[in-house]
């Protein structure tokens, strides 16, 4: 699944007529490029969902035939943030399934995500300059909220579908799912030191265009 469905405030102007997934860097708009990598990885399918000018995107890339994949729409009359757009998209996706931010840009090979043993797991990555303090730490391979050696959260997971099980359907943050479990030793997670960029505002775009 790939999370397209935001605003982008942080990049208007620049997202008053495009939708995020569709901003190019280096000519190709961001969300081809994880296409590209699914495919290259194995992915036959590919789950997106969409809200502010979901027309675009679903123009741009069509049945998704074209990325040699299967895409299917999930749609959102209101963006229901990372949680509540993954909940709406339960019954198109599979009982085991991976999930990435369209506004990052990375190098991560999505084909490990198949190999790793825990049923959920979140692929952290060198705190960035926008995010100093972090979001998780990684304990004895495990995700951790304890404050020693944090890091951040580089939108791309592996989850069950019984991580999300109980809730229901609605607008809902992904972080305090991700806290509680924690707690609970429910989710490993893995450093990438790799290519990753989160394109969040008009500055981090121009810088990864340069």
């Amino acid at each position: 699944m790939i999370l397209s469905a935001g605003r982008g405030e942080r990049l208007r102007p620049l997202t008053d007529t495009c939708p995020k997934p569709l901003l190019r860097v280096k000519g190709k708009p961001l969300i081809v490029y994880h296409l590209e990598a699914l495919n290259r990885a194995g992915f036959e399918s590919v789950v997106i969902n969409v809200s502010w000018l979901a027309d675009q995107i679903q123009q741009a890339l069509g049945d998704g035939s074209q990325f040699g994949l299967s895409i299917i729409y999930s749609y959102e009359v209101e963006a229901l943030e990372t949680a509540g757009g993954i909940v709406q998209a339960l019954d198109l996706l599979d009982d085991t399934f991976i999930v990435v931010n369209a506004d990052v840009y990375c190098d991560y090979d999505f084909s490990k995500l198949l190999q790793e043993q825990g049923d959920n797991h979140l692929v952290m990555v060198p705190n960035p300059a926008h995010n100093p303090q972090g979001d998780f730490s990684i304990e004895q391979g495990y995700l951790s909220n304890t404050h020693q050696q944090r890091l951040t959260f580089g939108g791309i997971a592996r989850y069950r579908k019984s991580f999300f099980k109980d809730l229901s359907k609605g607008k809902r943050p992904l972080a305090p799912l991700l806290r509680a479990a924690a707690d609970n030793q429910e989710i490993t997670a893995e450093l990438f030191r790799g290519r990753w960029s989160d394109v969040g505002t008009v500055k981090r775009l121009d810088a990864l265009n340069a």
